[in-house]
């Protein structure tokens, strides 16, 4: 992987023209079906998330990273049946190779479910987090966070409803009451001149779609027509791609584009926190009746032996963190595991 591949950059919509009315609204829809059909990923503006809360999950995130290792171990994933935790570099895969970042997963802090016999496998990813002792604010913080960018998230997936013709609550039924949410926040380490520079491997995520902070380092990189797209921080941004969940919705017409994220160099680190928004676990994606003009131009699922797209939500999610974290799988979920499971093939990064 090499940075500044390409010279192409990706496009920047203002959130605040969703809610404009007459032509300045369709303006805006019509240049969302583009990045939608193309790249897949924007940096988006007008999201109102208070810059104080942004600076304030960044340095409580590099704090995190800065403890010492034993106590980060505390909170080890491998602990975790829910996949809920702290990750060492080299400890999750994409594509069978391992990524080099540390990381924590949070999802929502909620209990875990009554499980027997007959329950469905899904059930067993809910339950809650897990928390540092040595760094108490973390958790208010990033739960404060978790909420505040829920609904930037929810927004941008109503505009791509109203881009879609359809209701701007049409994805509702499959995520309200209580939506999937995972908060990941991830520090790069540098890595020497020679070594694999794999942060994290060609992937596209699982969910409706991702809201993405990165702090000051470049890294990201989105697959063009022509190469690789660089996608560097710019202030007070986020980027947003849309997830697998869209494009099995639309037939194909929402773009789940590959990504990666190249290791930073040697003496250098890079942080970022990304965002999921998903349908619930027990739910089932529906085809949209999309308008004929947009339904000739939808291109259908895309057909990956290696990773098989599912409509059952709780399915589909549990196939990606069992693959992506094979340790976690063989300790707490050795009974689902065919024997090509559990090993480091390919998985999303959601």
């Amino acid at each position: 992987m090499t940075l500044g591949t390409s010279a192409p950059s990706l496009p920047t919509l203002d959130l605040g023209r969703f809610a404009a009315e007459g032509e300045e609204r369709r303006r805006f829809l019509a240049e969302l079906r583009e990045v939608a059909r193309t790249h897949g990923f924007f940096y988006l503006t007008g999201h109102g998330v208070e810059p104080g809360l942004i600076r304030d999950v960044v340095a409580l995130s590099r704090r995190f990273f800065a403890l010492p290792e034993t106590e980060k171990l505390e909170i080890e994933m491998v602990n975790s049946p829910h996949f809920r935790g702290y990750t060492r570099p080299g400890f999750e895969y994409t594509r069978g190779e391992r990524d080099w970042r540390e990381q924590v997963d949070i999802g929502a802090e909620r209990a875990a479910l009554p499980l027997d016999a007959n329950a469905p496998a899904w059930k067993r990813l809910q339950g809650p987090n897990q928390w540092p002792a040595a760094l108490p604010d973390l958790k208010p913080t990033l739960l404060a966070y978790q909420e505040t960018v829920t609904a930037v998230a929810i927004r941008v997936l109503q505009a791509f409803s109203a881009a879609l013709d359809q209701p701007d609550d049409v994805f509702a039924p499959i995520y309200a009451p209580a939506p999937n949410q995972l908060i990941k926040i991830i520090r790069y380490p540098g890595r020497a001149p020679g070594a694999s520079d794999q942060g994290v491997g060609a992937h596209k995520d699982s969910g409706f779609v991702t809201i993405l902070l990165q702090d000051t380092v470049a890294g990201l990189q989105v697959e063009g027509e022509d190469g690789w797209i660089d996608a560097p921080p710019v202030p007070g941004t986020f980027i947003v791609n849309i997830g697998e969940l869209l494009e099995i919705a639309s037939n194909g017409y929402l773009r789940a584009n590959v990504h990666r994220v190249v290791s930073p160099p040697a003496g250098v680190d890079r942080l970022s926190v990304a965002f999921f928004l998903g349908a619930r676990l027990d739910a089932q994606v529906p085809l949209l009746a999309l308008p004929a003009n947009l339904a000739d131009q939808a291109r259908g699922l895309t057909q990956d032996p290696h990773n098989p797209l599912f409509r059952d939500v709780g399915r589909n999610y549990l196939k990606g963190r069992l693959r992506s974290h094979p340790d976690v799988a063989r300790r707490h979920h050795a009974d689902l595991l065919e024997p090509s499971d559990g090993k480091p093939e390919l998985a999303s990064a959601y």
